[in-house]
């Protein structure tokens, strides 16, 4: 995990690249690896201040700032007026999460520690509030179908939204209320600590830690973002794939390895909560917020998400929770959702519309 942080190398080069004018395909390229280390030291002084602060608060500081540098990029997003881009990112992470992730994490698991076993009621939870947060998520883009007026579609996206925010904010009471319940496997599932090195930073340099790579992180977000047009006309992708694919992993990997590490580890409570609760926070928080944030940046953004999006979230959500409600995983359902993340992927390369 440590390599992780050669690859800020790429933040220099990536600067370079943009000021010389040398080519937008390596100006994404460096952008995106040297996104992929601060999002890891975003984490881990997350984790640290988290840590510091006890569980409640410490929870709250992971419930937000969880997935930070998806947030980020999709501002950058916003800001350039690539609502495509920011629709199939968010889709894309989610479909990350629940596919490619949890895949990793019980294929890896399953294949080092044989059959893996965890608890089926958190599991549960967690699983039904992703449906849910997904059905929230269709009900602008099915509804919009059948209302012409766009304004309409915009106050139903807002008031959507404004839901699944007040739904976010109770799961979260409800998650560290459980912290104080007997017996109770929630505390841990707060926050990823058990899977992350222990550090003897100060709260002070943790928060300057973060800071800068939120400020590094909206930096390469920007010039990630005004590259991606060139790359696609030259590499001959859809801003589609790019959102749904590359930019959710980009934002997301050091996540990603901290799951499958904690699998490995035979902590599977602790990896399917990182990997449903990082789809909740993408579905329930970061997508609404970026609801509201975007009409202060004058850029409105609805929830109308189309039908691929939708069959492929549903899925998804359904496939994830059959293979997770029973309390145990092996490493041949962490194949089969592999197989269902590589088909999707595979479909919307060849996909030959810029939707």
């Amino acid at each position: 995990m440590r390599s992780l942080q050669l690859l800020l190398l790429f933040l220099p080069v990536s600067l370079l690249a943009h000021w010389a004018g040398t080519g937008e395909i390596l100006v994404f390229a460096a952008s995106a690896l040297a996104i992929i280390p601060m999002a890891r030291l975003l984490g881990e002084a997350t984790e640290v201040l988290a840590e510091k602060t006890g569980p409640r608060v410490g929870g709250l500081l992971n419930a937000t700032f969880g997935n930070a540098a998806e947030l980020i990029i999709t501002l950058a997003a916003i800001r350039a007026g690539q609502m495509q881009l920011v629709l199939a990112s968010l889709t894309g992470s989610i479909l990350g999460n629940l596919l490619l992730v949890l895949g990793f994490s019980m294929l890896l698991g399953g294949l080092k520690n044989g059959r893996q076993i965890f608890d089926r009621r958190q599991v549960d939870t967690d699983a039904t509030m992703t449906i849910l947060a997904l059905i929230a998520m269709s009900v602008p883009s099915l509804f919009s179908l059948y209302i012409s007026d766009g304004m309409l579609v915009e106050e139903l996206s807002l008031t959507t939204a404004a839901a699944m925010i007040v739904l976010y904010l109770l799961f979260v009471i409800y998650t560290l209320r459980s912290c104080t319940e007997k017996n109770s496997i929630r505390c841990d599932a707060v926050t990823a600590r058990e899977a992350l090195p222990v550090h003897s930073w100060s709260a002070g340099y943790a928060t300057i830690v973060m800071a800068l790579s939120m400020a590094g992180i909206a930096i390469m977000s920007e010039l990630l973002v005004a590259s991606v047009e060139a790359v696609t006309d030259t590499l001959g992708l859809t801003p589609f794939f790019v959102g749904i694919i590359i930019v959710p992993i980009i934002g997301n990997v050091a996540e990603h390895l901290v799951s499958v590490q904690a699998a490995r580890q035979d902590k599977m409570d602790l990896s399917l909560s990182i990997a449903l609760g990082s789809s909740l926070q993408i579905a329930l928080f970061v997508t609404p917020v970026l609801v509201f944030v975007s009409l202060l940046l004058n850029n409105p953004l609805t929830l109308q998400f189309n039908q691929l999006e939708l069959i492929a979230l549903t899925a998804a959500s359904m496939i994830s929770a059959l293979v997770s409600l029973d309390g145990e995983s092996n490493w041949l359902e962490g194949a089969m959702l592999l197989a269902v993340y590589g088909i999707l992927a595979m479909a919307f390369f060849f996909l030959p519309l810029r939707l």
